[in-house]
């Protein structure tokens, strides 16, 4: 059961982001757009330990900035942390422990026990927490997420060129984390063996990656993503005992061979869907559509993806299970 204390306890839900870069922007004007929209909230603040990305964001939101996210703590209702991947346990921490409703851009942590912590911590506390795997909502638009049958086989591809961002941590946790996700909600089960290679090409964490994933169940799901690539291509093939869908999400074409309708490839307002949903959920004190169990999944799936490819895997995101 969720708490629902608010701070303060009446008027709209007060908003902060945590980082004010590309992914912070975008979470900021989600919810400015949805408080202007009527939705019960209200951006407070944006954190950022960067001046002129504090100045950037007060000119453009007109909000409070603050360079040290601890002053926020006990003073929203509601975060958006878009900080780098490796500080995302610490800062996802103090929110919950201060009463804050928590929505964190992918991964949820950098580590297998970091993110059972928090998972614990959010559910012994009663507050939302919620994952940024936005393509969910692309998915659940085509109707593939309802399908009752689970598939033989899935293949995913998603490469584009260097941005240098996400950097911090490899391609498996800035990039792939997102099919690793879809790939567990169209498949129930435990994962039993993962094989794969990587390169590295500016270091020190791997920049293209190609996994392949045995489930219990028979299925098998072969995933290969590069942040280096020379050309943009992003698509999922899935195999059923019944025909075949593939997508292709640059084109926007969805390809059906299976008996059951599909919808067209809508991809809308993942993000903006993302945010207002969060808040619905902090609202109701419900989970959001990606849970915090979820989440960690994904997360250990893309430890265990890093381990098995060989590539400069820090010895603390080492995956450690038995038998594995």
């Amino acid at each position: 059961m969720f708490l629902r204390r608010r701070v303060p306890e009446s008027g709209p839900l007060k908003a902060a982001v945590v980082g004010a870069g590309v992914f912070g922007h975008h979470h900021a004007t989600k919810y400015k757009a949805l408080g202007q929209a009527g939705g019960d909230v209200e951006l407070f603040a944006v954190a950022d330990p960067n001046a002129e990305m504090r100045a950037k964001a007060k000119a453009h939101y007109g909000c409070k900035t603050v360079a040290d996210w601890r002053e926020l703590l006990g003073k929203v209702d509601v975060v958006s942390v878009c900080s780098p991947a490796i500080t995302h346990a610490e800062i996802v921490r103090a929110f919950l422990k201060a009463g804050t409703h928590v929505l964190v851009e992918k991964p949820i942590a950098t580590t297998v026990e970091e993110s059972a912590e928090l998972v614990a911590l959010a559910r012994e506390v009663g507050k939302v927490l919620t994952v940024g795997h936005q393509e969910r909502f692309v998915f659940a638009r085509t109707g593939l997420l309802d399908v009752a049958e689970t598939p033989l086989e899935i293949t995913c591809w998603r490469q584009g060129p260097w941005t240098g961002r996400g950097d911090d941590v490899s391609v498996v946790l800035d990039l792939m984390i997102h099919d690793i996700d879809l790939v567990h909600t169209l498949v129930p089960g435990a994962v039993t063996e993962i094989r794969a290679e990587g390169l590295i090409e500016y270091g020190p964490h791997a920049d293209e990656v190609f996994a392949l994933l045995h489930f219990a169940n028979g299925t098998v799901a072969k995933l290969e993503t590069s942040r280096v690539a020379t050309e943009r291509k992003r698509g999922l093939r899935a195999v059923y005992a019944d025909g075949v869908v593939e997508i292709d999400f640059l084109s926007r074409t969805v390809k059906n061979t299976t008996p059951r309708p599909l919808g067209a490839l809508e991809l809308g307002d993942p993000l903006g869907e993302a945010v207002a949903g969060f808040v619905a959920a902090a609202t109701a004190g419900t989970d959001a559509l990606v849970t915090p169990e979820q989440a960690a999944q994904a997360l250990e799936t893309a430890l265990w993806i890093e381990q098995a490819s060989g590539v400069a895997v820090p010895a603390s995101q080492s995956r450690v299970a038995a038998g594995r």
